[in-house]
């Protein structure tokens, strides 16, 4: 079978829908090797790289193509779909081509979040336009719909009304290095790299408002007297960062809050902007807290767990389906819950560790091999 996948977040993206496309498109031709992934990508990048021998990038080709690549990935790209005679094509992020149905060509699109949709007043009108025209079009004419959790398949059938026989829930994995033990000897080296504290609380994703930086730094205001431990931040945002780093500069909070993406070095390190130092991050960290008020699956909790630290998380949305037992759950609204479980987690180290083992082995269900076949059956279901 020869597989197109819309390839723009795979080469291009450094957050989470660049990190799923990656992982599973490595999965996927690694466990699947009998076919053939195809990647149409619209302009050529150095950032990440695809090794394995089945995996073949397809750039646009034509001048025109070329200078109006967004066109050639939303419509255009249905001919180079035919010339490599593609059997089924994957928009691995919300959207397929315009009339791709007309080729004959089978269609599948992942959906990860309707967040736009529940809070939209966080989203640019414009933009809000665009998805929704884009999600609402891919749900009504892909063949199938992935959804990476329950909530978010709940949030297709309940916002755009889809036949719920058409969706199929799919978890995502992470990268298989989170995974792996990090020796102490590559851990001195990144903690020496980026300056990093003998001991920190590790928060990780986008610094934006749903995912509720500011009250993990209320609970460490909280916590002051108490705790002298500081929170690493990786992550980058706009007007909602300087809310953030106003309220740590009215509390004192400046060595306690450690915004280390803004760190010069970790700026430049190709290391770092790769996610390839991530795991020896995770691995010396005390906690991962990731209090999200709604996510469409939460990938930072699930590479905490595969790193075997515990995981402070919501007990809303899909996050309780990422966390499993093992997580140690808070109402995101209630700062005083983020620094209770934070001072457990300190104070209780035998029940920690047993949060910590139980989440190693919920994370088992989300392997690379288990999300790549999980995958792989619903592309066999229409092909």
């Amino acid at each position: 079978m020869n597989i197109g996948y819309d390839a723009k977040r795979a080469y291009h993206n450094q957050t989470g829908l660049g990190h799923y496309s990656r992982t599973l498109v490595h999965s996927l031709a690694t466990y699947f090797p009998q076919h053939e992934y195809f990647l149409f990508n619209p302009k050529a990048s150095s950032s990440f790289q695809f090794n394995e021998p089945n995996v073949h990038e397809i750039l646009p080709h034509s001048f025109l193509s070329k200078k109006l690549s967004a066109l050639w990935r939303g419509n255009w790209v249905k001919k180079d779909l035919q010339q490599h005679k593609i059997d089924l094509y994957h928009g691995l992020s919300h959207e397929i081509p315009v009339n791709i149905q007309q080729t004959g060509i089978k269609s599948i699109v992942t959906i990860h979040d309707l967040i736009f949709e529940r809070y939209p007043q966080q989203f640019k009108f414009i933009d809000r336009k665009i998805y929704a025209k884009k999600f609402r079009y891919a749900c009504a004419h892909a063949d199938k719909v992935i959804a990476i959790s329950q909530q978010t398949k709940q949030d297709i059938i309940d916002l755009y009304k889809t036949d719920p026989a058409k969706i199929e829930v799919c978890y995502q994995s992470c990268n298989p290095a989170f995974g792996e033990r990090v020796t102490e000897e590559a851990k001195q080296v990144v903690r020496k790299r980026y300056n990093l504290p003998a001991e920190y609380f590790l928060y990780v994703g986008s610094v934006i408002e749903r995912k509720n930086l500011l009250n993990i730094c209320v609970a460490m205001n909280q916590l002051r007297h108490q705790l002298s431990i500081p929170l690493v931040v990786i992550g980058n945002g706009g007007e909602y960062k300087q809310k953030v780093k106003e309220y740590v500069h009215q509390h004192k909070l400046e060595d306690r809050i450690i915004f280390l993406s803004d760190n010069p070095i970790a700026k430049h390190s190709a290391s770092f902007q790769s996610a390839q130092d991530f795991p020896a991050i995770y691995q010396q960290a005390i906690a991962m807290i990731y209090p999200s008020v709604f996510e469409g699956f939460g990938i930072p909790v699930l590479e905490a767990l595969w790193s075997r630290i515990p995981v402070i998380t919501s007990n809303v949305s899909c996050l309780p389906e990422a966390g499993g037992e093992g997580a140690f759950y808070v109402d995101p609204t209630k700062p005083e819950e983020i620094a209770k479980q934070m001072l457990h987690i300190l104070n209780d180290t035998s029940f920690t560790a047993q949060q910590v083992e139980k989440g190693r082995q919920h994370a088992q269900r989300f392997s690379n091999y288990n999300t790549a076949a999980r995958v792989m059956q619903v592309y066999e279901q229409i092909v």
